[in-house]
């Protein structure tokens, strides 16, 4: 029997056995100026698929105009409750601010559109049906708050893609008890080889409380422990047994190439033997660090393989047609040789995390950007960065923070001192919500608080890229003399003196013919491979980076600089483009086979 997360389970690391999901056909209303106020006032006239955002075809609506606001209705049938049971409304993500209302109630109202919240709706029940409305609003033109790729304009142009509007992540009921596990986190550290466990309860915490906690490993169980809950809260450091030689310690490590989880079954208890609550989730016992100028992964040096993923699909936008979508993206970056992916101005399912996860692939998780820099906006990015942290601290693949990119949402950042303050707060409210993780303060250029230097050029010279980064010299001179981009790499008095270097964009190489597309260079489909295969030759041996950022996974909208067309189609065959991105180093393998990990064959290639 299949567990509840390899069923979907929308939040991968807290799983409980009773939920429903509320994706499918939803009342649907489109309210242009904002004008309805209530559910009351709404004329439902349209029909909607949740959770694809009205803006693309998979939703039916395909509405891709100007609109301030839309609102959603569903009718859920009676759910039937035992004594002290709670029901819980579920949203992964509403853009931009949510207001819910539960049988002609105001049940809550939630802003940000990349971050998830919840709504306990049993007050609103009476014993029937539950009736949820929910308006989002949503101002297409509003440049002061976190947006990503989100075009303000009518028509998508240059890097950015069409709106996303209202629900676009599943939406989902559970039945909790009153007294419930709330949040789970999870802290691996390799030096006491112990796993640190935090559990925040919900609802009345009187009385002797006890967790436990069993940890295993298939069949291996590596803790199994009962903690007394003090003031509605565990915090724990579990040792594990440590082999202490490093072929038994590896096997438990998580890496790209062995991404070994530890499952995890929680359970709380009430004094007198009575379980209260269960919840399954996992671990992995893995570190990263950054060491003088190399990034660390488990206590050595590692190369980062990554590919710009912008987490968009024709007919779906932002969502994926389904988990299998995103189960295939993760297995197609492995195919083509990366060992990770920077997420681009986008906060990912969650989902794509647990595939990431159970598969081994490293993720650079970075904030979409708002473009103005307002007290709102400071507001507004601030807030829903610390949620997002919050909610993917527990993922083993995410392995760096990126709050700012290519200092949007904060243009004048060499000269206005205040813009400068904002990304080091940034930097450091990130190092304080994590300190386990390397953060990127501002990845591109304009440095000026960082744990990793990032680098966008897209030079399309192999040659000129060589010479800029393949020196003796090369770090006084690139932080004195380059400005990739126009840009100076750091910014304030002198340069880092060691830290690691990631050419953090570069390629983005079209080969299409088709009008209205683009790329930062382009050439013809026979051309493509050998360019690629090239350009990646050179970048490899500049012994001066800790890795690499190509652009991109897969074509976007009228950006076609992908290694994959947008449906997935491989522009040359996997085996060859993995060859390129790899090299000849046998240590830079994967654990899987590239053909395999995908389900094709070498016929499938030509």
């Amino acid at each position: 029997m299949t567990s509840p997360t390899e069923r979907g389970y929308p939040r991968p690391q807290l799983c409980r056995a009773n939920w429903q999901s509320l994706n499918g056909e939803w009342d649907f209303a489109l309210d242009p100026k904002a004008a309805w106020n209530e559910p009351r006032d709404v004329t439902w006239n349209a029909r909607i698929v949740v959770p694809f955002a009205p803006e693309t075809e998979a939703s039916t609506v395909h509405e891709t105009g100007f609109f301030r606001a839309c609102w959603y209705r569903r009718t859920v049938a009676a759910t039937t409750l035992q004594e002290g049971e709670r029901l819980l409304l579920h949203f992964g993500a509403v853009d931009y601010v949510a207001t819910v209302w539960c049988n002609d109630h105001l049940a809550a109202r939630h802003e940000g559109g990349y971050t998830p919240f919840c709504v306990d709706v049993t007050p609103f029940l009476n014993g029937g049906d539950a009736t949820i409305v929910v308006r989002a609003d949503d101002d297409p033109q509003d440049l002061a708050k976190p947006r990503g790729k989100q075009d303000w304009q009518l028509k998508p142009h240059s890097i950015w893609y069409p709106r996303t509007t209202g629900i676009w992540q599943t939406v989902w009921t559970e039945v909790v008890p009153a007294t419930r596990i709330d949040r789970l986190r999870w802290t691996p550290n390799l030096e006491r080889w112990e796993i640190g466990f935090e559990a925040w309860l919900c609802g009345s915490t009187s009385g002797r409380l006890r967790m436990h906690v069993h940890l295993s490993v298939g069949d291996t169980v590596v803790a199994d422990d009962t903690f007394t809950v003090i003031a509605g809260e565990v915090h724990r450091r579990i040792a594990l047994s440590d082999p202490g030689i490093d072929d038994y310690r590896n096997e438990l490590l998580w890496a790209p190439e062995r991404p070994t989880l530890i499952s995890a079954k929680i359970e709380l208890w009430a004094d007198r033997a009575d379980r209260i609550d269960a919840v399954t989730s996992y671990t992995a016992l893995r570190a990263v660090a950054v060491q003088r100028d190399r990034f660390v992964l488990n206590g050595r040096p590692y190369l980062l393989r990554l590919v710009l993923d912008q987490g968009y699909w024709p007919e779906t936008g932002l969502t994926a047609p389904g988990d299998q979508a995103l189960k295939r993206d993760v297995e197609l970056a492995k195919a083509m040789g990366f060992n990770g992916v920077r997420k681009h101005q986008k906060v990912e399912d969650p989902r794509y995390l647990y595939w990431a996860d159970k598969l081994g692939l490293l993720v650079w998780s970075e904030m979409p950007s708002a473009y103005r820099f307002t007290q709102a906006s400071v507001e507004r990015v601030s807030r829903q960065w610390t949620e997002a942290v919050t909610r993917d601290y527990s993922h083993p693949c995410v392995v760096a923070w990126v709050p700012f990119n290519e200092s949007w949402g904060v243009p004048n950042l060499p000269d206005n001192p205040n813009e400068r303050h904002y990304v080091q707060a940034l930097y450091h409210l990130t190092k304080t919500l994590d300190a386990t993780r390397p953060v990127i303060g501002n990845d591109g250029w304009e440095s000026v608080a960082t744990d990793m230097i990032g680098i966008h050029d897209y030079d399309s010279r192999p040659d000129r890229i060589a010479r800029r980064y393949h020196a003796d010299e090369v770090l006084p001179r690139l932080f004195r003399r380059e400005r990739p981009g126009g840009r100076l790499l750091v910014l304030g008095e002198g340069a880092p003196a060691e830290q690691p270097i990631v050419l953090s964009e570069f390629g983005g190489i079209a080969c299409t013919d088709e009008p209205g597309t683009w790329g930062y260079s382009r050439c013809s489909p026979d051309e493509f491979a050998q360019r690629y295969t090239r350009l990646l030759e050179t970048v490899r041996s500049l012994a001066v980076l800790s890795g690499f950022c190509y652009t991109q996974f897969a074509d976007t909208f009228q950006e076609a600089n992908g290694l994959l067309r947008a449906d997935r189609e491989p522009k040359f065959p996997l085996p060859e483009i993995a060859k390129a991105t790899r090299g000849p180093d046998p240590r830079a393998t994967d654990a899987i086979d590239p053909l395999a990990a995908v389900g094709l064959s070498d016929d499938d290639q030509a």
